[in-house]
Protein backbone atom coordinates (compact mmCIF):
# COMPACT_ATOMS: atom_id res chain seq x y z
CA UNK A 1 0.00 0.00 0.00
CA UNK A 2 2.77 2.43 0.88
CA UNK A 3 4.47 1.93 -2.48
CA UNK A 4 1.25 2.69 -4.33
CA UNK A 5 0.56 5.76 -2.25
CA UNK A 6 4.00 7.18 -2.96
CA UNK A 7 3.34 7.13 -6.68
CA UNK A 8 0.09 9.06 -6.46
CA UNK A 9 0.08 12.76 -7.17
CA UNK A 10 -1.61 15.56 -5.24
CA UNK A 11 -4.79 15.61 -3.24
CA UNK A 12 -6.50 13.46 -5.84
CA UNK A 13 -4.18 10.57 -4.97
CA UNK A 14 -5.24 10.79 -1.37
CA UNK A 15 -8.89 10.89 -2.43
CA UNK A 16 -8.38 7.88 -4.67
CA UNK A 17 -6.89 5.85 -1.87
CA UNK A 18 -9.65 6.92 0.52
CA UNK A 19 -12.33 5.95 -1.97
CA UNK A 20 -10.72 2.57 -2.53
CA UNK A 21 -10.67 1.91 1.20
CA UNK A 22 -14.29 3.06 1.53
CA UNK A 23 -15.45 0.20 -0.68
CA UNK A 24 -15.37 -2.08 2.34
CA UNK A 25 -17.54 0.23 4.43
CA UNK A 26 -21.18 -0.07 5.44
CA UNK A 27 -22.83 0.32 2.04
CA UNK A 28 -23.27 -3.01 0.30
CA UNK A 29 -20.84 -3.46 -2.58
CA UNK A 30 -21.97 -5.97 -5.18
CA UNK A 31 -19.28 -8.48 -6.16
CA UNK A 32 -17.51 -7.79 -9.42
CA UNK A 33 -18.27 -10.45 -11.97
CA UNK A 34 -16.80 -11.22 -15.35
CA UNK A 35 -19.89 -13.29 -16.03
CA UNK A 36 -22.63 -10.73 -15.44
CA UNK A 37 -25.75 -11.29 -13.43
CA UNK A 38 -24.95 -14.81 -12.26
CA UNK A 39 -22.52 -13.51 -9.67
CA UNK A 40 -25.08 -11.10 -8.21
CA UNK A 41 -27.49 -12.01 -5.47
CA UNK A 42 -30.27 -14.18 -6.84
CA UNK A 43 -32.66 -12.88 -4.19
CA UNK A 44 -34.97 -10.32 -5.84
CA UNK A 45 -35.34 -6.87 -4.36
CA UNK A 46 -39.02 -7.48 -3.81
CA UNK A 47 -42.07 -9.40 -4.98
CA UNK A 48 -43.25 -8.10 -8.32
CA UNK A 49 -39.85 -6.69 -9.34
CA UNK A 50 -38.74 -9.84 -11.15
CA UNK A 51 -41.23 -9.54 -14.00
CA UNK A 52 -40.04 -10.73 -17.38
CA UNK A 53 -38.43 -7.94 -19.37
CA UNK A 54 -40.67 -6.32 -21.92
CA UNK A 55 -39.68 -5.51 -25.46
CA UNK A 56 -38.09 -2.10 -25.89
CA UNK A 57 -39.73 0.34 -28.25
CA UNK A 58 -38.17 1.12 -31.59
CA UNK A 59 -35.14 3.28 -30.83
CA UNK A 60 -35.69 6.54 -32.62
CA UNK A 61 -35.67 8.69 -29.49
CA UNK A 62 -34.21 6.74 -26.55
CA UNK A 63 -34.75 9.60 -24.09
CA UNK A 64 -38.53 9.42 -24.55
CA UNK A 65 -40.05 7.75 -21.49
CA UNK A 66 -43.48 6.87 -20.11
CA UNK A 67 -45.93 9.56 -19.08
CA UNK A 68 -45.59 10.51 -15.39
CA UNK A 69 -48.07 9.09 -12.90
CA UNK A 70 -48.41 8.94 -9.13
CA UNK A 71 -50.45 5.72 -9.25
CA UNK A 72 -49.29 2.57 -7.50
CA UNK A 73 -48.70 -0.76 -9.20
CA UNK A 74 -46.94 -4.09 -8.59
CA UNK A 75 -43.43 -2.64 -8.33
CA UNK A 76 -44.50 0.26 -6.10
CA UNK A 77 -46.55 -2.11 -3.92
CA UNK A 78 -43.51 -4.35 -3.41
CA UNK A 79 -41.39 -1.39 -2.33
CA UNK A 80 -44.06 -0.22 0.10
CA UNK A 81 -44.45 -3.71 1.54
CA UNK A 82 -40.70 -3.87 2.14
CA UNK A 83 -40.60 -0.35 3.56
CA UNK A 84 -37.36 0.49 1.83
CA UNK A 85 -36.34 1.56 -1.68
CA UNK A 86 -33.21 -0.31 -2.81
CA UNK A 87 -31.04 1.89 -5.00
CA UNK A 88 -27.91 1.03 -6.97
CA UNK A 89 -25.44 3.92 -6.69
CA UNK A 90 -21.80 4.81 -6.98
CA UNK A 91 -19.82 5.60 -3.88
CA UNK A 92 -16.60 6.88 -5.42
CA UNK A 93 -17.71 9.51 -7.95
CA UNK A 94 -16.91 12.85 -6.37
CA UNK A 95 -19.93 15.18 -6.24
CA UNK A 96 -22.28 12.54 -7.71
CA UNK A 97 -22.25 9.59 -5.33
CA UNK A 98 -19.39 9.36 -2.88
CA UNK A 99 -18.65 8.63 0.73
CA UNK A 100 -17.92 11.72 2.81
CA UNK A 101 -14.50 10.99 4.38
CA UNK A 102 -15.44 12.97 7.48
CA UNK A 103 -18.87 11.60 8.35
CA UNK A 104 -18.80 8.41 6.32
CA UNK A 105 -22.24 8.94 4.77
CA UNK A 106 -23.08 8.78 1.11
CA UNK A 107 -23.80 12.09 -0.55
CA UNK A 108 -23.88 13.80 -3.92
CA UNK A 109 -26.20 14.82 -6.73
CA UNK A 110 -27.41 11.29 -7.49
CA UNK A 111 -27.84 10.50 -3.81
CA UNK A 112 -30.13 13.51 -3.35
CA UNK A 113 -32.29 12.38 -6.26
CA UNK A 114 -32.50 8.83 -4.90
CA UNK A 115 -33.66 10.18 -1.54
CA UNK A 116 -36.31 12.33 -3.24
CA UNK A 117 -37.70 9.21 -4.95
CA UNK A 118 -37.76 7.34 -1.63
CA UNK A 119 -39.54 10.23 0.04
CA UNK A 120 -42.24 10.31 -2.63
CA UNK A 121 -42.92 6.57 -2.53
CA UNK A 122 -42.45 5.92 1.18
CA UNK A 123 -42.81 9.34 2.80
CA UNK A 124 -39.27 9.21 4.20
CA UNK A 125 -36.11 10.26 2.37
CA UNK A 126 -34.13 7.96 4.67
CA UNK A 127 -36.20 4.89 3.79
CA UNK A 128 -33.58 3.76 1.30
CA UNK A 129 -30.96 1.04 1.10
CA UNK A 130 -27.98 2.05 -1.01
CA UNK A 131 -26.09 -0.70 -2.79
CA UNK A 132 -22.83 0.38 -4.38
CA UNK A 133 -22.43 -1.29 -7.76
CA UNK A 134 -19.58 -1.17 -10.29
CA UNK A 135 -20.22 0.51 -13.63
CA UNK A 136 -20.31 -2.81 -15.46
CA UNK A 137 -22.89 -4.30 -13.04
CA UNK A 138 -25.65 -1.70 -13.29
CA UNK A 139 -27.83 -3.59 -15.75
CA UNK A 140 -27.14 -6.97 -14.14
CA UNK A 141 -28.16 -5.59 -10.73
CA UNK A 142 -31.53 -4.49 -12.12
CA UNK A 143 -32.23 -7.65 -14.08
CA UNK A 144 -31.37 -9.89 -11.12
CA UNK A 145 -33.74 -7.91 -8.87
CA UNK A 146 -30.88 -6.92 -6.56
CA UNK A 147 -31.93 -3.26 -6.74
CA UNK A 148 -35.18 -1.47 -7.56
CA UNK A 149 -33.59 1.41 -9.43
CA UNK A 150 -30.14 2.60 -10.46
CA UNK A 151 -29.27 6.27 -9.95
CA UNK A 152 -25.65 6.28 -11.06
CA UNK A 153 -24.79 8.73 -13.88
CA UNK A 154 -26.23 6.16 -16.29
CA UNK A 155 -26.55 7.30 -19.90
CA UNK A 156 -29.74 6.54 -21.77
CA UNK A 157 -28.99 5.04 -25.19
CA UNK A 158 -30.45 2.70 -27.77
CA UNK A 159 -28.57 -0.42 -26.70
CA UNK A 160 -29.48 0.01 -23.05
CA UNK A 161 -33.21 0.54 -23.55
CA UNK A 162 -33.32 -3.01 -24.90
CA UNK A 163 -32.13 -4.21 -21.48
CA UNK A 164 -33.59 -1.81 -18.90
CA UNK A 165 -36.21 0.94 -18.71
CA UNK A 166 -35.32 4.58 -18.11
CA UNK A 167 -36.99 7.61 -16.66
CA UNK A 168 -36.89 10.90 -18.47
CA UNK A 169 -33.45 12.53 -18.52
CA UNK A 170 -32.33 14.38 -15.42
CA UNK A 171 -28.90 15.57 -16.59
CA UNK A 172 -27.07 16.31 -19.84
CA UNK A 173 -23.43 15.28 -20.15
CA UNK A 174 -20.93 14.24 -22.81
CA UNK A 175 -17.71 12.32 -23.28
CA UNK A 176 -14.42 14.16 -22.86
CA UNK A 177 -10.73 13.38 -22.32
CA UNK A 178 -9.06 13.82 -18.93
CA UNK A 179 -5.26 14.00 -18.90
CA UNK A 180 -2.38 15.60 -16.97
CA UNK A 181 -2.08 19.34 -17.52
CA UNK A 182 1.44 18.76 -18.82
CA UNK A 183 0.25 16.27 -21.45
CA UNK A 184 0.38 17.10 -25.16
CA UNK A 185 -2.99 15.43 -25.61
CA UNK A 186 -5.41 18.07 -26.91
CA UNK A 187 -8.72 16.18 -26.82
CA UNK A 188 -10.53 13.35 -28.52
CA UNK A 189 -8.41 13.59 -31.65
CA UNK A 190 -5.24 12.32 -33.32
CA UNK A 191 -3.21 13.44 -30.32
CA UNK A 192 -4.37 10.15 -28.75
CA UNK A 193 -2.38 8.14 -31.30
CA UNK A 194 -0.08 5.73 -29.52
CA UNK A 195 -1.38 6.72 -26.09
CA UNK A 196 -2.75 4.43 -23.37
CA UNK A 197 -6.38 5.24 -22.58
CA UNK A 198 -8.51 4.10 -19.65
CA UNK A 199 -12.30 3.77 -19.56
CA UNK A 200 -14.81 1.90 -17.42
CA UNK A 201 -16.17 -1.45 -18.55
CA UNK A 202 -19.72 -1.17 -19.81
CA UNK A 203 -19.46 2.60 -20.22
CA UNK A 204 -20.37 4.78 -23.17
CA UNK A 205 -16.75 5.96 -23.14
CA UNK A 206 -15.61 2.43 -23.98
CA UNK A 207 -18.22 2.24 -26.73
CA UNK A 208 -16.89 5.50 -28.20
CA UNK A 209 -13.33 4.16 -28.18
CA UNK A 210 -14.48 0.98 -29.88
CA UNK A 211 -15.87 3.10 -32.72
CA UNK A 212 -12.85 5.40 -32.99
CA UNK A 213 -9.69 5.17 -30.93
CA UNK A 214 -7.28 7.24 -33.08
CA UNK A 215 -4.75 4.45 -32.74
CA UNK A 216 -4.73 4.52 -28.95
CA UNK A 217 -4.49 1.41 -26.78
CA UNK A 218 -7.74 1.10 -24.82
CA UNK A 219 -8.23 -2.64 -24.27
CA UNK A 220 -6.56 -5.02 -21.88
CA UNK A 221 -5.22 -8.25 -23.34
CA UNK A 222 -7.73 -10.36 -21.40
CA UNK A 223 -10.73 -8.03 -21.33
CA UNK A 224 -13.84 -9.77 -20.03
CA UNK A 225 -11.94 -12.82 -18.82
CA UNK A 226 -11.06 -13.89 -15.27
CA UNK A 227 -7.44 -12.82 -15.81
CA UNK A 228 -8.45 -9.32 -17.00
CA UNK A 229 -5.59 -6.95 -16.16
CA UNK A 230 -7.95 -4.06 -15.28
CA UNK A 231 -5.56 -1.38 -16.52
CA UNK A 232 -7.14 0.10 -19.65
CA UNK A 233 -10.66 -1.13 -18.85
CA UNK A 234 -11.68 -1.08 -15.20
CA UNK A 235 -14.79 -1.92 -13.13
CA UNK A 236 -15.29 1.59 -11.72
CA UNK A 237 -14.58 4.90 -13.37
CA UNK A 238 -12.54 6.25 -10.45
CA UNK A 239 -10.11 3.37 -11.01
CA UNK A 240 -9.10 5.21 -14.20
CA UNK A 241 -8.03 8.27 -12.23
CA UNK A 242 -5.88 6.06 -10.02
CA UNK A 243 -4.31 4.39 -13.10
CA UNK A 244 -3.60 7.86 -14.47
CA UNK A 245 -2.02 8.99 -11.22
CA UNK A 246 0.10 5.85 -11.14
CA UNK A 247 1.35 6.51 -14.68
CA UNK A 248 -0.16 3.30 -16.03
CA UNK A 249 -2.22 5.18 -18.65
CA UNK A 250 -1.85 8.52 -20.40
CA UNK A 251 -5.46 9.69 -20.37
CA UNK A 252 -9.01 8.83 -19.39
CA UNK A 253 -12.16 9.03 -21.50
CA UNK A 254 -15.32 9.51 -19.45
CA UNK A 255 -18.35 11.75 -19.01
CA UNK A 256 -17.34 15.38 -18.61
CA UNK A 257 -19.57 15.54 -15.53
CA UNK A 258 -17.51 12.84 -13.82
CA UNK A 259 -14.21 14.13 -15.18
CA UNK A 260 -14.88 17.61 -13.80
CA UNK A 261 -15.22 16.12 -10.33
CA UNK A 262 -11.98 14.21 -10.76
CA UNK A 263 -10.17 17.32 -11.93
CA UNK A 264 -11.41 19.02 -8.78
CA UNK A 265 -9.92 16.17 -6.74
CA UNK A 266 -6.54 16.28 -8.46
CA UNK A 267 -5.16 19.66 -9.57
CA UNK A 268 -2.57 17.93 -11.76
CA UNK A 269 -5.20 16.86 -14.34
CA UNK A 270 -7.65 18.71 -16.56
CA UNK A 271 -10.31 18.25 -19.22
CA UNK A 272 -8.87 18.36 -22.74
CA UNK A 273 -10.74 19.85 -25.67
CA UNK A 274 -13.14 22.77 -25.76
CA UNK A 275 -16.27 20.69 -25.22
CA UNK A 276 -17.54 17.11 -25.03
CA UNK A 277 -17.50 15.13 -28.25
CA UNK A 278 -20.87 13.48 -27.54
CA UNK A 279 -24.20 14.54 -26.08
CA UNK A 280 -25.63 12.13 -23.52
CA UNK A 281 -28.43 12.14 -20.98
CA UNK A 282 -28.56 10.48 -17.58
CA UNK A 283 -31.70 8.67 -16.52
CA UNK A 284 -32.93 6.65 -13.57
CA UNK A 285 -32.91 3.00 -14.66
CA UNK A 286 -35.39 0.28 -13.66
CA UNK A 287 -36.07 -3.26 -14.76
CA UNK A 288 -37.99 -3.64 -18.00
CA UNK A 289 -41.65 -4.23 -17.30
CA UNK A 290 -41.82 -2.15 -14.12
CA UNK A 291 -43.86 0.53 -15.84
CA UNK A 292 -45.53 1.80 -12.68
CA UNK A 293 -42.11 2.50 -11.14
CA UNK A 294 -40.90 4.29 -14.28
CA UNK A 295 -44.02 6.47 -14.30
CA UNK A 296 -43.66 7.23 -10.60
CA UNK A 297 -40.02 8.29 -10.99
CA UNK A 298 -41.07 10.50 -13.90
CA UNK A 299 -43.68 12.11 -11.66
CA UNK A 300 -41.01 12.74 -9.02
CA UNK A 301 -38.83 14.35 -11.68
CA UNK A 302 -41.66 16.67 -12.75
CA UNK A 303 -41.63 18.19 -9.27
CA UNK A 304 -37.87 17.84 -8.76
CA UNK A 305 -37.09 19.98 -11.81
CA UNK A 306 -39.05 22.92 -10.37
CA UNK A 307 -36.60 23.79 -7.59
CA UNK A 308 -34.82 20.82 -6.02
CA UNK A 309 -32.74 20.11 -9.13
CA UNK A 310 -31.29 23.63 -9.10
CA UNK A 311 -30.52 23.44 -5.39
CA UNK A 312 -28.74 20.12 -5.84
CA UNK A 313 -26.79 21.46 -8.81
CA UNK A 314 -25.65 24.53 -6.90
CA UNK A 315 -24.65 22.42 -3.91
CA UNK A 316 -22.78 19.64 -5.67
CA UNK A 317 -21.86 20.54 -9.24
CA UNK A 318 -21.80 24.27 -9.99
CA UNK A 319 -18.25 24.85 -8.71
CA UNK A 320 -16.73 22.16 -10.94
CA UNK A 321 -19.23 22.16 -13.82
CA UNK A 322 -20.43 25.78 -14.12
CA UNK A 323 -22.80 27.35 -16.61
CA UNK A 324 -25.66 24.84 -16.58
CA UNK A 325 -28.93 26.72 -16.32
CA UNK A 326 -31.28 23.83 -15.65
CA UNK A 327 -32.17 20.20 -16.27
CA UNK A 328 -32.98 18.84 -19.73
CA UNK A 329 -36.62 19.02 -20.71
CA UNK A 330 -38.45 15.71 -20.39
CA UNK A 331 -39.49 13.76 -23.45
CA UNK A 332 -42.47 11.41 -23.35
CA UNK A 333 -43.63 8.64 -25.63
CA UNK A 334 -46.73 9.20 -27.72
CA UNK A 335 -49.26 6.67 -28.87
Amino acid sequence: MAGTRSRLRGWGGVAGMAAACALTAAVTLLPLSRGGADALSSKPAGHGLAAAPGKADDCKDPEASLQPSGADGPAIDAIKERGRLIVGVDQNSYRWGYRNPAGGGLEGFDIDLARAIAEDILGDRDAVIFRAIPTNQRIAALNSGTVDIVVRTMTINCSRIEQVAFSTAYFQAGQQVLAPKSSKITGYDKSLTGKRICSAEGSTAYEALEKKSFGATFRDEHDGQPQDEDVHTVPNQLDCLVRLQQGLVDAVVTDNALAAGQAAQDPAVELKGDKPFTTEYYGVATKLGNDDLVKRVNQVLVDYRKADWKRAYEKWLAADLPGITGPPQPKYRTG
